[in-house]
């Protein structure tokens, strides 16, 4: 500090003393006259730690030192003027950001445009007055405080969204790869056959890159969307029949040909979802594994009978990470063969079953898969696209269950309905107002996951179901609420996975007690479950079902209002009635 002057020194010593509590801000005026300097510095110490330089060099060692909360800065100086001196300043990133104010005794336009145009956030003509002085640096350091907070508010809300993103696609990609669990093993839903074909593809993905093995292919995919939408390789045995799915012994020809429709069903499942929603290329990806994992490289393979590279790389790369899972895991037709005994039967595979450069890659790392996945693996794709989305799941459950398209639109408007009106009561608005409303409607598409364990010759049967099938339907709850703890172990519950559970496992509870499953009365039954009690039976009813016709709007009501005190929240109920007119053009139309 031996170049500044000694009142300067002092000011940095006692800034530095009181760093941690100084409450004063602090301005350096540049200016190489004296008079100037003493008067500003008169005029601003009242309420700022004010430091003077005579010159743009003298600044610059300021600035080491400290950071000032404003700069005043004179233009016509020796050596360096004041453009030169603020183009230096907004060049480092430490001083970029401080305010500059031009003081000088120029007032023509072209001098204030360049000034400004530099970065300059203000000029106060020479001679100045005090009062106009310190209400010009008030008003600009104030300015700043105010746009820094903002800023940071602006980076902490963007950083919290994104944290919140992330969260939210997690928790997606858990929910559709329990499901496709739920799938795989119709009742068990810790399987694990996803989770494990994901990291067995993640690892062959690795060592053909690192073998050159289809590189040039394989660095055209967005690999986060291939292997999550993996996860979808075989949905189309929600189609499946329990009895041959499960079938304890081997199948017979009959039934192969039935369980090798799976591929069919699941391009169905795949095809109609794709006019339904926006997210096409992770279904496209998800397509293309769901119709050819199946397939062999000597053409002997279903559903098409492919050979060689007919078969798209992504279902010959699924092929062998699924078959290989296939063996080293207990199925309900077989015990688990030993890795040793797998690597055998994928040798013989090679050239037949397999594509030759995929199973010479695997075997020659066979013995990374031997330990199959350990938790420190557990897989995970951290993307900021909105993919997969809890739409694809309930498209899922509602082809399994036989709804129409248009279902889960006209879920949410009804619910919107309701809700906007239970805000307005005076029962239930406090209690409405509380809840984090995007979490309910996402949540509200999975208040019926647990259909997917159901059969969907139950859940499309003409007939009257029998005692047994009845009872089975029942069971989706239970499996509902499975699948939502499934994923809450997983990834911790959260206002979704909460409102997710209460719909799950209450919108069949009815307000007398004789619901299901745990019969629950009166407001023991959560809200949410009550709510969509209502917004789901008035559904079903005006619309068509394999057992019967959907009934009018009218005779609709007239069915609900007989449930009133038994089946629904008599209260609850007479609020949906009340929006009666918005309801009936939502059924007819789809919109409100």
């Amino acid at each position: 500090m031996t170049d500044l002057p000694d009142d300067d020194k002092i000011i940095i010593r006692r800034y530095k003393e009181k760093f941690m509590n100084s409450f004063r801000d602090i301005v350096i005026i540049v200016d190489d006259n004296t008079t100037t300097l003493t008067s500003a510095k008169n005029n601003l110490s009242g309420k700022y730690d004010v430091f003077t330089a005579p010159s743009g060099e003298k600044l610059f060692l300021l600035l080491e030192k400290v950071t000032p909360a404003m700069i005043l800065l004179d233009i016509e100086m020796p050596d360096m003027d004041g453009y030169t001196v603020l183009e230096n300043i907004r060049k480092k990133e430490k001083t970029s950001q401080i305010p500059v104010i031009f003081l000088t005794s120029k007032i023509d336009p072209e001098s204030e445009i360049k000034g400004l145009s530099l970065g300059a956030v203000d000029y106060i003509t020479k001679p100045f007055s005090r009062d106009l002085l310190l209400k010009r640096v008030e008003l600009h350091i104030l300015f700043e405080k105010h746009k820094n907070e903002l800023l940071k508010h602006t980076i902490d809300l963007e950083s919290e969204v994104d944290k919140k993103s992330k969260t939210v696609l997690e928790l997606q990609n858990t929910i559709l790869k329990t499901v496709a669990e739920l799938v795989e093993c119709r009742d068990n839903v810790t399987g694990g056959h996803i989770e494990r074909t994901q990291h067995y593809l993640s690892l062959m993905i690795d060592f053909m890159l690192e073998h050159d093995v289809y590189t040039k292919e394989l660095g055209r995919w967005d690999i986060n969307l291939f292997i999550i939408s993996s996860q979808l390789h075989d949905v189309g045995k929600i189609s499946i029949k329990d009895e041959i799915l499960m079938k304890p012994g081997k199948l017979t020809e009959e039934e192969f040909e039935k369980m090798k429709l799976h591929t069919v069903f699941g391009l169905d499942i795949i095809r109609r979802i794709e006019k339904s929603t926006t997210e096409n290329a992770f279904l496209e990806y998800a397509g293309i594994m769901v119709g050819n994992h199946h397939e062999k490289w000597d053409g002997s393979g279903y559903p098409n009978g492919l050979k060689g590279d007919e078969i798209p790389l992504m279902g010959r790369l699924m092929a062998i990470v699924d078959v290989y899972d296939a063996l080293t895991n207990d199925r309900p037709y077989k015990k688990a063969f030993t890795h040793k005994e797998a690597i055998k039967i994928i040798e013989k595979g090679l050239g037949t079953h397999f594509d030759p450069q995929i199973d010479r890659v695997f075997l020659s790392h066979e013995k990374e898969f031997k330990n199959g996945l350990t938790k420190k693996d557990f897989f995970f794709i951290h993307d900021d696209r909105p993919y997969p989305s809890i739409s694809v799941v309930d498209d899922i459950v509602g082809k399994h269950s036989g709804k129409k398209q248009g279902y889960t639109e006209r879920m949410r408007r009804y619910l919107s309905i309701l809700i906007s009106a239970l805000l307005k009561h005076r029962k239930y608005k406090e209690e409405v107002s509380s809840w984090d409303l995007d979490s309910f409607f996402l949540s509200a598409q999975l208040h019926d996951v647990g259909n997917i364990t159901v059969s969907n010759y139950i859940l499309n049967k003409n007939d009257k179901l029998s005692d047994d099938e009845y009872a089975r339907v029942k069971s989706h709850t239970d499996f509902g609420l499975k699948v939502i703890r499934q994923v809450q172990e997983k990834v911790g519950k959260g206002n979704l996975l909460q409102y997710a559970e209460a719909l799950t496992g209450s919108h069949h509870e009815k307000w007398d007690g004789s619901g299901y499953p745990n019969g629950l009365k009166g407001e023991e039954i959560p809200l949410q479950g009550r709510i969509m009690a209502i917004v789901d039976v008035y559904d079903a009813l005006t619309t068509d079902r394999p057992h019967r016709e959907g009934k009018t709007h009218k005779e609709a009501i007239l069915t609900m209002r007989c449930g009133s005190g038994t089946h629904f929240d008599p209260e609850l109920l007479n609020v949906f009635l009340d929006c009666e007119r918005d309801i009936e053009l939502i059924s007819k139309t789809g919109r409100l």
